[in-house]
């Protein structure tokens, strides 16, 4: 299944009447400007960004709108946000190394909506060796921010992690549950809710969703020595790198790992790995790429589309699918990574994204659900750097899939302005594909026999688990 995506239309489609305070503007935040004007109705002078440094702020001045560098730490964010939030207001939090979970407590106080796209503590959590793994991992901060959205309940909206993935992730995993049953003959209503996607998932018998992502994206200028080069926000991908790699821990499950460990407290849909997520690496598949040894690195999504497609059953959990990320980043990020471990996970004296300098490559970013009666199907968007060029100013494949779901996560919220704290699987799916597929290439459906057991031990004898090719201890590279 195939579908180009449609020739940008100028529909608007919301209006936003306070003002919007955009905090970080670094390559997603200055991919997002032409676009938030295009699809929402707002005016320049609503507009507000507050950033830790100059970067940037050429693109804000074409937009005439307010740029600000200021750092916002734990003792300065109240002071410097708060006289410019009221109800009505819009933050859009597109920074490291500020906690979300602060500003998202500001904006309700305030009454102000809040997005970001994903869940950030203050400078340094990621690596604060005075707490255990588990307690600087997304499980933990997840649960932090869902113990929050239980204790305030309703209020104005903040929408969590909300970008490419996680956010899009979650939108295409739905989309690629209803194709499956409908290309299987299963007869369908769309789920309304977790537990229906859940049973949904169970009856199609999914073992394990893979966020299966290759960028081959590659720029005029290759990486330098002592240099981090990245297609999108070198300190974010260093950070969620350095966190315990992270998984949802699926119910079909029945070799431990080593060095996993449950956290003790919250959902318990998911594990972490005792080592960080860049020296973790996992097999998997894309269409245009094929089968690849990604990284396994956190991310939100792998813990909240697993606990969102648990089946409880008195009480007793019976299904869940085991989650997680598979990345296979540029090149050049490849070497970075490397780089970086070799470092002992000290970061490059120097940094570099990847923009206008980029001069060809593709991000193919999707969902990969296998253990279905047609094995393994992908679902997601193929971008290409020409047509992420030809689609809006100032991006990459890689910043304009992150935009999409930028721009649909904003507009649901504001089509549903009090619906308290929210998770992407939690919203609707069909409205976040209406505004994101026309910045995302091709969507793209494909089925595929691959499994991780293909090719091996040809060469070499490997312990693998062939009665369940979808076995967990089959898909880790050791």
């Amino acid at each position: 299944m195939e579908m180009k995506a449609h020739k940008q239309a100028n529909t608007k489609h919301a209006h936003l009447q306070g003002n919007l305070i955009i905090v970080g503007f670094g390559s997603v935040g200055q991919a997002l400007l032409s676009l938030l004007f295009q699809n929402i109705e707002i005016r320049s002078d609503q507009v507000r960004i507050i950033t830790a440094d100059e970067h940037g702020s050429e693109i804000a001045s074409k937009f005439s709108v307010s740029f600000t560098p200021h750092s916002l730490t734990e003792e300065n964010y109240l002071a410097v946000l708060e006289p410019w939030l009221d109800e009505g207001d819009f933050l859009l939090n597109l920074a490291v190394d500020v906690s979300s979970l602060a500003l998202m407590e500001l904006c309700w106080r305030r009454g102000a909506l809040y997005l970001d796209t994903c869940i950030e503590p203050w400078a340094g959590g990621y690596v604060d060796r005075s707490v255990s793994p588990s307690l600087r991992s997304n499980y933990a901060l997840r649960e932090q921010a869902l113990a929050f959205a239980r204790e305030k309940q309703e209020g104005p909206t903040a929408l969590l992690s909300h970008g490419a993935n996680p956010g899009l992730a979650s939108t295409f995993a739905k989309q690629a549950l209803l194709n499956i049953a409908a290309d299987t003959g299963m007869a369908v209503k769309k789920p309304t809710n977790s537990c229906e996607w859940a049973q949904l998932a169970y009856q199609l018998n999914i073992k394990a969703i893979h966020i299966a992502e290759r960028d081959t994206q590659a720029a005029s200028q290759r990486k330098q020595p002592n240099e981090f080069v990245n297609t999108w926000s070198v300190d974010g991908f260093v950070g969620e790198g350095l966190q315990p790699s992270e998984l949802g821990w699926g119910t079909h499950e029945r070799h431990w790992p080593v060095d996993g460990a449950h956290h003790g407290f919250g959902c318990d849909a998911a594990i972490y790995l005792n080592r960080p997520g860049a020296s973790t690496r996992a097999r998997s598949w894309t269409p245009l790429g094929g089968p690849y040894h990604g990284f396994l690195i956190t991310h939100n999504e792998s813990i909240s589309i697993a606990d969102h497609l648990t089946l409880r059953e008195k009480g007793e959990v019976i299904y869940r699918p085991t989650v997680h990320y598979a990345y296979l980043p540029c090149d050049d990020a490849v070497l970075s990574v490397h780089e970086l471990a070799g470092r002992n996970w000290q970061i490059q004296a120097k940094k570099r994204i990847l923009r206008d300098e980029l001069v060809e490559g593709t991000d193919e970013l999707g969902v990969l659900l296998m253990g279905h009666a047609k094995c393994a199907y992908w679902y997601g968007s193929r971008l290409s750097i020409g047509e992420a060029r030809r689609l809006a100013r100032f991006n990459s494949a890689t910043s304009l899939q992150v935009v999409a779901g930028i721009l649909a996560g904003m507009i649901w919220a504001l089509q549903n302005p009090r619906s308290g704290v929210v998770e992407p699987e939690a919203i609707d799916h069909e409205l976040v594909l209406e505004v994101a597929k026309p910045y995302l290439g091709e969507l793209v459906g494909i089925y595929s026999d691959w499994t991780p057991l293909q090719d091996r031990g040809w060469l070499f004898d490997e312990d693998v688990d062939r009665e369940d090719p979808w076995q967990f201890k089959n898909v880790r590279v050791t």
